[in-house]
């Protein structure tokens, strides 16, 4: 058992919340994630309580709401949850579970507040998982030594027998030591290699492993580990758009790095500078982003070839969208967010195409109507600047161009707007007919290429129609 004299800090709400749970009969131990971030200097929004030696939980809603409103989330195995101030609370028995099927759901579960810490804390996955802290007698209780391998930067199952009872701890190993950059302990390692050849992840419900990859994307700096991890515990079998990524060649003189595997993950740790740098906070907006970059270059195993000598992918980013579509569907099923991916991965070659090409205020223009330009400028900077090139420095000419034509014209959040619309043409005496179509495409296509103000492009339609 770890002690020592400094209190974990914990809000002023929480500790009130504690003391009626002891003026109970209770005896409440803070577990998990809140205590491990606590060692890793992380800051904490999220408290896990289990409640020892008082197995009422009417009796503990009663007491928890004097703080707030509480929720019951799972009844069977007695879980409150309380959000106040700012913070989520999760209040729970311990319990002992036992896997009865090959569903997550399928788990029996036995409440018991008279179980000791360790007989709860078996259940849980990783030993960093597993220490807990009694705020009133100030000590940690540690019983598999959770403290040194978080000094040692190690991740290491508790128990082999209830670790393989839930497969998504495969995936919670891979984002954790994405999270934490720790190394997996080798029987660790052994274990979860053993979970993937069992094709017990094939069970897992999508929501639950998108969830670990979005923890993967957002809470890492270096995303890049969490994929290595997948592809050393063979979980790339389920992935085949990515796992074909590897051995894929690149031309050497725009890739040094090597292969579009080792591109794609460069790629990945540069977005995490530049979603820093640039204070992206919306997280969905940064789930699309990461999976742009993850998807950007599936379409090169399709095309790519060698011609007189030069590696070539040519059409590798509209073959992309097929594999894009693919993978993304077995980590969900929102329409809107694959179509976003889709955009990007499609056009991500656009910034440097246009400026290139030197292109005009229409090309831009008709760019807005098939992708957000400031989120393309971001995945083509990543891109560019994911590769082990000389000067990095030209990465940001076509990009910084192409956002600042974007701006000019207001257009880099949002598609060009229209200027003549329905309403308009009926102000104008036309009836509305099949007509109406041609006659807005015609107006649209003047104001997309001839920039021309809404009075010009009315003159013109009264001209031709």
């Amino acid at each position: 058992m770890f002690t020592t004299t400094t209190k974990i800090n914990i809000p002023k709400i929480l500790s009130d919340i504690l003391v009626s749970l002891q003026e109970l009969g209770a005896r409440p131990i803070l577990v998990g994630g809140c205590v491990r971030d606590y060692f890793l200097n992380k800051e904490v929004k999220d408290f896990d309580i289990e409640i020892f030696d008082f197995n009422s939980l009417e009796e503990i809603e009663k007491s928890l709401k004097k703080f707030g409103n509480v929720k019951l989330v799972g009844k069977s195995f007695g879980v409150l949850t309380l959000k106040v101030d700012g913070y989520d609370f999760d209040f729970a028995l311990p319990r002992i579970e036992k896997k009865v099927g090959n569903s997550h759901t399928d788990f029996e579960v036995i409440t018991n507040s008279n179980l000791s810490f360790e007989e709860a804390a078996i259940r849980r996955d990783f030993t960093i998982n597993a220490i807990g802290y009694d705020y009133f007698k100030d000590e940690f209780i540690d019983p598999f030594n959770g403290i040194d391998d978080l000094k040692n930067k190690i991740l290491k199952h508790i128990n082999e027998k209830t670790f393989v009872e839930d497969s998504l701890r495969v995936y919670r190993a891979v984002q954790f030591a994405a999270r934490f950059e720790f190394n997996l302990d080798e029987k660790t390692k052994k274990l979860c290699k053993k979970i993937v050849l069992s094709d017990e992840l094939l069970y897992l419900p999508k929501e639950r492993v998108y969830e670990e990859f979005k923890k993967l994307f957002l809470k890492s700096s270096k995303p890049s580990i969490g994929f290595e991890l997948l592809h050393e515990l063979g979980i790339l079998k389920y992935f085949p758009e990515l796992e074909v990524l590897i051995g894929c060649e690149q031309d050497p003189i725009y890739h040094p790095e090597g292969d579009v595997w080792i591109h794609t993950l460069m790629c990945l740790d540069e977005l995490v500078e530049i979603i820093e740098e640039k204070k992206v906070t919306n997280e969905y907006k940064k789930l699309c982003l990461f999976y742009a970059i993850l998807c950007h270059d599936l379409g090169k195993p399709f095309c790519t070839k060698e011609i007189n000598g030069k590696i070539t992918s040519y059409k590798h980013e509209s073959l992309g969208i097929k594999p894009t579509i693919s993978l993304l569907s077995r980590l969900t099923n929102e329409k809107k967010f694959v179509d976003i991916v889709c955009s990007l991965v499609k056009n991500h070659l656009a910034p440097f195409q246009l400026y290139l090409a030197e292109s005009s205020l229409k090309a831009i223009k008709r760019l807005s109507l098939k992708v957000n330009i400031e989120d393309l400028c971001l995945v083509c900077l990543a891109d560019c600047l994911g590769r082990d090139i000389e000067n990095k420095d030209k990465c940001f000419e076509a990009t910084n161009w192409l956002l600042a034509q974007a701006k000019e014209l207001d257009i880099e959040n949002k598609a060009i707007v229209p200027l003549i619309l329905g309403r308009d043409l009926i102000a104008l005496g036309f009836k509305p007919s099949k007509k109406f179509k041609e006659i807005l495409e015609f107006a649209f296509d003047l104001q997309l290429d001839f920039h021309l103000s809404k009075e010009e492009i009315i003159n013109k339609i009264m001209l031709k129609y």
